[in-house]
């Protein structure tokens, strides 16, 4: 008998643009390495500012510059379709995590929660939709196989907002600064750009490395 499997914690946004950029590589990993993953979308502005981050036009004009280098180098790289200046960033994606939560908890049928959380995604950076639109989460829903209008309906539940509260202020007591964050055995690895090192993580078998206590800065 198998044992139970291996589990990445997962922490995004759908505003994110490094989630997106590394969403399918993300999701390719989980296929061949069977994990479990528990998504956990979050407030990524909150988190910004909690850890002293910025929002893009916020940041120095030098690190404007080079993110869209930077953008430009990971689209040929990934292969995937990106816009530098999406025609609906930024945008508040709390409406679609609501709707997320809902359909993790069961609450739209048995669609495909990796998916959805890839068209929530692909929608801001590729697609230009509008996630702040409830007739656009519910098309993405559907097309992740989830019953959109169950999602939709059940997103107002007041559970589902303190559930997307709880998941922000866990993400910034873990000490997280942005998104994508993946953890593994308690081991942090920020950004898509890292996901070689999860995988590694994960193939090894070695102890987490994990962060060191604050008394140790």
């Amino acid at each position: 008998m198998s044992g139970p499997k291996r589990k990445v914690e997962y922490y995004f946004s759908f505003i994110s643009l490094w989630s997106y950029v590394g969403s399918l590589v993300f999701q390719d990993l989980v296929r061949r390495q069977d994990l479990e993953v528990e998504y956990k979308p979050i407030d990524l502005l909150a988190v910004f500012a909690a850890g002293g981050g910025k929002p893009v036009k916020e940041r120095p004009i030098q690190r404007q510059a080079y993110r869209l280098l930077e953008m430009r180098r990971w689209r040929d790289l990934r292969d995937i379709p990106l816009v530098l200046h999406p025609k609906h960033y930024p945008a508040d994606p709390s409406l679609g995590h609501r709707m997320f939560l809902a359909a993790q908890a069961g609450a739209g049928g048995a669609g495909d929660l990796g998916a959805f959380a890839h068209l929530g995604l692909k929608a801001v950076w590729a697609d230009e939709l509008n996630v702040e639109d409830p007739e656009t989460l519910v098309g993405l829903a559907e097309r992740g196989g989830f019953d959109g209008r169950a999602l939709l309906a059940a997103a107002d539940a007041p559970a589902f907002a303190e559930k997307a509260a709880g998941l922000t202020r866990e993400a910034i007591a873990r000490d997280l600064f942005g998104a994508p964050f993946y953890f593994y055995k308690g081991e942090p690895f920020w950004g898509q750009d890292r996901l070689d090192l999860l995988e590694a993580a994960i193939t090894s078998g070695r102890p987490p490395i994990l962060p060191p206590a604050r008394s140790e800065l």
